[in-house]
């Protein structure tokens, strides 16, 4: 358990802007950006490729193959290496390969084995800075003030990605094809400058035992998440979360302009309104820590995510399902703060980036599958389907959490 372990329930304190927290959280936002610039512009440019679907669909699923194959040596790797370096060669890294996507987009030398090859390759290259970037951030601000770090690290990526970053893409394809990914080349480069100004203190680590294999420090990782109750429990109902996001995201379009014949103005709405609800759920997150506690407040998100997938589900209206995706997005920002938060107070320090890689390959592996699942359901019994499995599945996960709780 770490030392500085924070009281649930205790008055965090705030991190500092200036210094190093400020210049990772800039980072932070500023790779967000150029990654929502890139993601939402790659699915543009296949539709030029190809009209295949199932292509199409091959490109997401290289981006999540990598953390189910490396997601647990990534952490590994992240213990043993300085966290800070390894993050900004990793962002140097994919700044050129991003950079030379963009020259072969600009020359004409696109192709659907070439989006593959990067949506696999910075997904990869990703399993090893997000477990760097989760263990990292203890050591620039007091134990107290993580929750609070955590809270505006998420809020500033959500508005970067999902309000600044979308409108200006139609802006930057009208002046080249390859634009966006310049600007996601950029985007790397810059934040890999104000990582490596960075100067965190060391993480307390042990000398590795003689003989130590990257197997066994894996394997040490698990044996960690699985001895903590809360960390356990709130990794399966995660997981069983994300079985159900992934229904209910690959169908969402299918929902709004098949079901409640919406039209993608109405998607739209949808999407704007899941967005907002999260920059809210920000800025309540550690509000609802004070009161409820960490898992408190998890549980209460749960709870209240689980009645908006039922409404959606149930009522065939456009401002209900508007209504309901805000919620669901200000519950889904206050557990994914005060979880991330949770697990790096549990966890021990020079064991986070392991913990982390643990807790996030189970995670991942729950979207595809769900993502499967409910594109069966929604063709088998109805467009309005994938939403209530997905509810009934954040029953489950609720059901995890009472007892992880009292951990």
């Amino acid at each position: 358990m770490a030392a500085a372990q924070a009281v649930e329930g205790a008055s965090p304190t705030k991190p500092a802007w200036r210094g190093g927290f400020g210049r990772l959280w800039t980072a932070a936002v500023v790779s967000r950006f150029g990654d929502s610039l890139r993601t939402a512009a790659l699915p543009l440019l296949a539709t030029t490729l190809t009209t295949d679907p199932f292509l199409i669909a091959l490109v997401s699923a290289c981006g999540y193959l990598p953390w189910l194959l490396f997601g647990l040596l990534g952490g590994a790797i992240a213990d043993r290496v300085d966290q800070r370096r390894a993050m900004w060669a990793v962002d140097l890294v994919r700044g050129a390969l991003v950079a030379a996507f963009a020259v072969a987009v600009g020359a004409g030398h696109a192709s659907m084995g070439l989006l593959m090859a990067l949506a696999f390759a910075l997904t990869t290259l990703g399993t090893l800075f997000d477990n760097a970037a989760t263990a990292l951030l203890p050591s620039l601000v007091p134990s107290g003030a993580l929750g609070s770090a955590n809270a505006r690290v998420m809020t500033g990526q959500q508005i970067a990605g999902g309000f600044l970053a979308a409108p200006l893409v139609p802006a930057l394809l009208a002046v080249s094809v390859a634009a966006p990914y310049g600007v996601d080349a950029a985007s790397y480069v810059l934040a890999a400058a104000l990582v490596a100004s960075l100067r965190p203190s060391a993480p307390q680590r042990a000398a590795r035992k003689a003989g130590s294999t990257l197997r066994g420090e894996i394997a040490e990782g698990l044996r960690t998440l699985r001895a903590d109750r809360a960390l356990r429990g709130l990794c399966a109902a995660t997981t069983v979360c994300n079985i159900g996001m992934g229904a209910l995201i690959a169908t969402l379009v299918l929902h709004i302009t098949g079901w409640l014949g919406a039209g993608q103005s109405g998607y739209a709405a949808t999407i704007t309104a899941y967005g907002a609800g999260s920059v809210a759920g920000g800025l309540l997150a550690q509000r609802l820590a004070r009161r409820l506690g960490r898992m408190g407040s998890v549980l209460v998100a749960g709870v209240v995510q689980t009645g908006c997938l039922a409404a959606m589900g149930t009522v065939r209206a456009l401002g209900m399902t508007v209504g309901a995706m805000a919620l669901f997005g200000v519950m889904g920002m206050v557990w994914n703060v005060n979880l991330t938060t949770l697990m790096q107070e549990r966890s021990p320090e020079a064991m986070l980036g392991r913990v982390s890689a643990a807790f996030r390959t189970l995670a991942v592996a729950g979207t595809p599958l769900g993502a499967l699942v409910g594109g069966a359901a929604a063709a088998s019994w109805g467009l309005n389907t994938p939403a209530l499995l997905a509810s009934g599945l954040f029953v489950v996960a609720v059901a995890a959490l009472i007892p992880a709780r009292a951990a």
